[in-house]
């Protein structure tokens, strides 16, 4: 399985920031590719959530 789901229930930040976080991830991800990606037969939604949550990458909210 491509989302650590032992990761994903344990989440303690704010599950809506994620979300939103891996929707723009998803999207760069789709645009420029990622040998992640290629290894998970090109699901993207799921490599993002992964990375968010193993904090390959991180986010921020601007306000």
């Amino acid at each position: 399985m491509i989302i650590p789901l032992d990761k994903l229930v344990g989440w303690k930040g704010n599950i809506y920031e994620m979300t939103s976080a891996a929707i723009k991830r998803a999207n760069q991800l789709t645009i420029t590719g990622d040998e992640e990606v290629e290894i998970n037969n090109g699901k993207v939604v799921p490599t993002a959530i992964k990375q968010i949550l193993d904090k390959k990458v991180e986010y921020r909210i601007e306000e």
